[in-house]
């Protein structure tokens, strides 16, 4: 085995593992809300725990965080638009949708992320991605329409809550693609994101009265987001890696990995089980995320791939 090959055996190793972990998020965002937490409360734990762990790698790797009204400019758009809104409908909807499926409408993102290139002048138009949306269109409609595709026909109503999401981070990569971020890598970003997001979303957890009291006892869903917080984190650090070793589309095939491991850890953990048109959906999915994969380019350093749930 060639230098060459082992390497590439090495990344893919490494890929799966992120897509292992990351998918792991989902299964424990439902045992989260299991017991009563709501929504506006888990997302400013989700952004305390982040600063507090994405601070610290950043402080160790020697990096700095400015805070200028242009950098403060971008935190505010990306908490609000990349982790506080779509977080809060997400936590929304885990309450009522079943993790699994969850898992397949994050697959979304990369759909979605078409058009809002289209009205952005990120892209041209082509005819390979359109199919591809229609594929997650198709998708999503085998989730809403047959009678048996549900355990309950009222789960229907969630569905374009969860949908929000995947839209939120198609906006998300976009702005950074249109605007940059002006010099700084990823995790400075997130960093900066999660920071400014912490700070909204305390008073709207208080004053809506979602918050969550950190003092023991703990249970379950405090375990369940403690470690989804810090699973995320690392891997999208390891995402980051990923994107400046082996590029964007390499990087990119991870959505992949955590939709199969995603709806895999549901039914492993969480005794989750599923129709025939849940799996069908789910391949649609897959057909659609790989028409619209990014095309081959020069990592940049400011590159911010979607922030994931």
């Amino acid at each position: 085995m060639t230098a060459n090959m082992k390497e590439r055996y090495g990344l893919m190793a490494i890929l799966v593992l992120m897509g292992a972990g990351w998918g792991a998020t989902q299964p424990l965002s439902k045992i989260a809300v299991s017991d009563g937490y709501l929504p506006m409360g888990l997302v400013f734990w989700q952004l305390a725990l982040g600063s507090v762990i994405l601070g610290t790698f950043n402080v160790i790797r020697g990096k700095g965080l400015p805070f200028s009204p242009r950098h403060l400019r971008l935190y505010i758009i990306l908490a609000v638009v990349g982790t506080v809104l779509p977080n809060a409908t997400s936590f929304r909807a885990y309450m009522h949708l079943p993790s699994g499926v969850m898992s397949i409408i994050i697959a979304m993102v990369p759909m979605f992320a078409f058009p809002v290139a289209l009205a952005f002048g990120n892209d041209r138009f082509n005819w390979r991605a359109l199919i591809g949306l229609s594929f997650g269109l198709a998708g999503v409609a085998l989730l809403v329409l047959p009678d048996a595709s549900l355990p309950e026909r009222a789960m229907i109503a969630f569905i374009p809550l969860a949908l929000v999401a995947p839209f939120c981070y198609a906006f998300e990569g976009n702005i950074v693609a249109k605007w940059g971020t002006y010099g700084l890598d990823a995790v400075q970003v997130l960093l900066g994101a999660s920071i400014v997001g912490t700070a909204i979303s305390l008073p709207l957890a208080i004053g809506t009265g979602h918050w969550i009291n950190p003092l023991p006892p703990y249970g379950a869903p405090d375990l369940a987001l403690v470690a989804g917080s810090a699973i995320h984190a690392f891997v999208y650090s390891g995402y980051v890696w990923m994107v400046t070793r082996a590029g964007a589309v390499f990087a990119a095939q991870v959505s992949y990995l955590v939709t199969g491991f995603g709806v895999t850890w549901a039914m492993i953990f969480l005794g989750e089980s599923y129709s025939q048109y849940i799996w069908a959906a789910m391949g649609l999915m897959f057909v659609g995320m790989f028409l619209v994969q990014p095309r081959l380019t020069t990592p940049k350093t400011a590159d911010l791939p979607p922030t994931a749930p």
